[in-house]
């Protein structure tokens, strides 16, 4: 489907508010004509002596224009901002279903591209270029007929309406739609240079390297300008060849029209500078239809992407049991690379506690993928409670596992915020039983604001055990029967290391726990330990 209408079925529960912004829309434009018009006839009878009545109506008619003409810009933009947010809920429900283990290969500011500038690229899909074409199509006919009634010679003036209404957008659709990828790419590449010099700005300062990041953030720059200055210089030219036809089309009118009488030739020149300030707009929206089948076409790609493994056709019932068995499972991340390990066999018992210990690169991380349905197996069966997880829908397997990683992130918002992500019904009762869990309540209780204190970026404001504590208090509240975490003391050092798998040993009593770790600490409290050596697990402790 062209991305376009793909977009516009996404709009239908908006319908009524779009309905009324076109037909109020039209309603104006049916009150200016008839007020060029009307205003046509009454300047020719004081110009040349004729006895014509002034239509009761016509002040009202002025009156009305103005007030259609409010309102359906009012009824429009209304229809717009809901059918964005609908579309900006729908495309981060998508993206977040095909990135469920991250971005992966895509960059975030590519992504913010896509979230932000490509979905208000849309905005004037719409007003600018749905309304006005399709009041360029209905004024086509009702404009011939009144050129022909006034002077049949006046319908030249057609040609030119023709050329501005139609011929002209095209060409500026087409001038777009090249000119769209290289100014969407130019975006994206500056929005992902100018994020990384924002994330990396301690770096950047220690390393004295502030003129090579603003440098290579200015050269981004640049060529968005340039793209963008392309399209500028092309479209200025379009607009001027429109204006040039809509003078050519009066002009045309007001030669061909006195042959048949001042008021013919009056009412067409009137009509026609109605109808030309209708459609003048159009080569520009011509330019925004080839912006925004662009900006569409990556919409609905980042919308639609496929999940990383697709859920089965007809799902099997999930089991009653909690235990994980991996069975002679392989893994590659690509036909042409070497497999991260193969015939690779794990039982990990219900309620057991188990960890899995090896360098970078190993496979623990490869491991947790397969077991969250971030990535398939080449071969083997991954069982959960009997049941091989393939058959098994990917939200109803993650809502079995509370996952706490290395890089677990904390919002910028508040401690309850943060919280809630883990159990959005959980009641203040329930957020202080999981902070107790994770010994973290006192340190809470301390703050003036309590749940309620403000969290800074990153969970800034809290120490690195602190912020660990918390996440994994956030993961307690999932109540989910397995616990699966991957390097959960990354970046903490020794002694609060030790500290967090003494508070950790404590608040997992009950569940499954799987542990992927560099070494051990010595106060993890586990039942089974494997270690990775040479692709193949190997039995440490039991």
């Amino acid at each position: 489907m062209n991305p376009i209408l793909r977009i516009a079925t996404l709009w239908g529960r908006h319908a009524l508010w779009l309905g009324a912004a076109v037909l109020l829309a039209l309603a104006a434009l049916a009150a200016s004509l008839a007020l060029m018009g009307f205003s046509a006839r009454t300047l020719a009878a004081a110009l040349f002596g004729f006895t014509l009545a002034v239509p009761l109506a016509l002040p009202f008619i002025g009156i009305a224009r103005v007030v259609l003409r409010y309102l359906g810009r009012v009824a429009g933009h209304e229809a717009i901002f809901r059918a964005l947010a609908d579309l900006r809920v729908w495309m981060f429900s998508g993206l977040a279903a095909s990135a469920a283990g991250g971005l992966g290969y895509r960059r975030a500011g590519d992504a913010l591209a896509r979230l932000v500038n490509d979905v208000d690229m849309l905005d004037g899909l719409f007003l600018r270029i749905f309304v006005p074409g399709l009041s360029a199509l209905l004024l086509l006919p009702w404009l011939g007929w009144v050129l022909w009634r006034e002077h049949g010679l006046a319908l030249a003036a057609l040609l030119p309406f023709l050329v501005i209404a139609f011929y002209l957008p095209v060409r500026a659709a087409q001038a777009a739609r090249r000119n769209a990828a290289r100014a969407g790419l130019a975006m994206s590449a500056l929005r992902s240079t100018a994020l990384d010099a924002l994330h990396g700005l301690r770096e950047v300062k220690i390393f004295e390297a502030e003129g090579r990041m603003l440098a290579a953030v200015q050269a981004r720059e640049a060529a968005l300008l340039a793209a963008q200055r392309d399209l500028l210089v092309h479209t200025s030219g379009l607009n001027a060849q429109a204006y040039i036809a809509a003078q050519a089309g009066i002009l045309a009118a007001i030669l061909l029209g006195f042959l048949g009488g001042p008021v013919p030739a009056l009412v067409a020149v009137f009509v026609l500078i109605a109808a030309f300030e209708t459609v003048l707009g159009l080569p520009r929206a011509g330019v925004l239809y080839g912006q925004a089948e662009a900006a569409a076409a990556r919409v609905v790609q980042a919308a639609s992407a496929a999940p990383p493994v697709p859920d089965p056709a007809v799902p099997a019932s999930m089991p009653s049991r909690n235990a994980i068995a991996f069975e002679h499972v392989s893994f590659s991340y690509g036909p042409d690379r070497a497999p991260v390990f193969e015939n690779l066999s794990l039982q990990l018992p219900q309620n057991a506690r188990t960890a899995i210990l090896g360098p970078s690169g190993a496979g623990k991380s490869t491991i947790a993928a397969l077991l969250l349905k971030l990535a398939a197996p080449t071969s083997g069966q991954i069982r959960l409670g009997g049941t091989d997880i393939a058959l098994l829908p990917a939200e109803a397997v993650r809502q079995r596992i509370a996952y706490l990683g290395q890089t677990t992130h904390l919002f910028a918002d508040t401690i309850r915020q943060n919280l809630l992500l883990g159990d959005p019904m959980a009641d203040d009762a329930k957020l202080w039983s999981a902070l107790e869990a994770a010994q973290l309540a006192d340190t809470i209780q301390a703050l003036p604001e309590g749940l309620d204190a403000w969290l800074g970026e990153g969970g800034a404001t809290l120490s690195g055990g602190q912020g660990r504590r918390l996440a994994l208090a956030r993961t307690l509240l999932m109540d989910a029967p397995i616990l699966l975490l991957d390097e959960p003391c990354a970046g903490l050092d020794a002694a609060t290391e030790q500290e967090f798998f003494r508070v950790l040993s404590t608040a997992t009593q009950g569940r499954t726990m799987l542990l992927l770790l560099h070494r051990l600490t010595g106060g993890e409290n586990l039942d089974r330990i494997w270690r990775f050596s040479a692709g193949t697990l190997i039995s440490a402790a039991g």
